[in-house]
């Protein structure tokens, strides 16, 4: 049976995301990525797995403009919001409701501004928390509240790397079935990127990949890399 190619320019078209062949190496030659190339089209979760060192991360600066790539081509389509392990990293005001105000876009009246912060923080699970000083916060309510920064900045691509590895198993699946829910919204949904190492995580995700030596391999479901990838999987 011949496979009909889709020709590139369809692809980009039809793509939120499009990399071809996109390779990255730091000054001192060590080469991240090698030749990576993977598309999205659709709003969902869609997660990634990877042993340490595989690229991850540095796709994830690419994805979100801090790197330039070597070669290749890059097209995305969508505001990138990156979100770390550790929350503490991206939350730098003292209240939920003054570290919200500096993802919030420019040219909005105080009502807007008050009703865009209130609406991102129930949406979360945080709702009357504004004035909550965050250093009182749990390690996944932090969480929460950096989710609600990427929706007061009105990103529609997150970029979540291993966003739940500091978190106890409560915190965890909170975490995951915001983001779940974001995507799956019938108005706005969102697209988001996660990079793993549960492979629990996998059940709930729309489409996975492995990345391996700097290059993402094909999209499956993610019950189909599950078993893949679990020893103790029942296929």
């Amino acid at each position: 049976m011949t496979v009909k190619k889709i020709p590139t320019t369809t692809l980009i078209n039809s793509s939120n995301i499009y990399l071809d062949k996109i390779s990255f190496s730091w000054p001192d030659g060590k080469q991240v990525l090698n030749e990576c190339s993977f598309s999205i089209s659709k709003p969902g979760l869609w997660m990634i797995v990877g042993k340490n060192g595989s690229g991850k991360s540095t796709l994830f600066r690419l994805l979100n403009g801090m790197l330039k790539q070597n070669s290749g081509e890059f097209i995305c389509k969508l505001k990138p919001f990156l979100m770390f392990q550790n929350p503490d990293h991206h939350l730098l005001l003292p209240t939920c409701q003054s570290d919200l105000l500096l993802n919030i876009p420019r040219g909005l009246t105080e009502k807007q501004i008050s009703l865009k912060i209130n609406e991102a923080l129930d949406c979360v699970g945080m709702s009357g928390m504004e004035t909550r000083p965050i250093h009182t916060l749990s390690g996944g309510q932090k969480q929460r509240l950096a989710l609600a920064g990427a929706l007061v900045s009105e990103s529609n691509l997150l970029l979540l790397d291993e966003p739940t590895a500091l978190l106890d198993p409560i915190s965890q699946r909170s975490v995951l079935e915001i983001v779940s829910r974001l995507c799956r919204r019938s108005e706005d949904p969102i697209t988001a990127l996660w990079i793993t190492h549960r492979l629990d995580e996998l059940l709930h995700c729309f489409q996975a990949a492995i990345m391996e030596e700097g290059r993402i391999g094909p999209w499956s479901s993610g019950q189909d890399l599950f078993d893949q990838l679990n020893p103790l999987a029942i296929g």
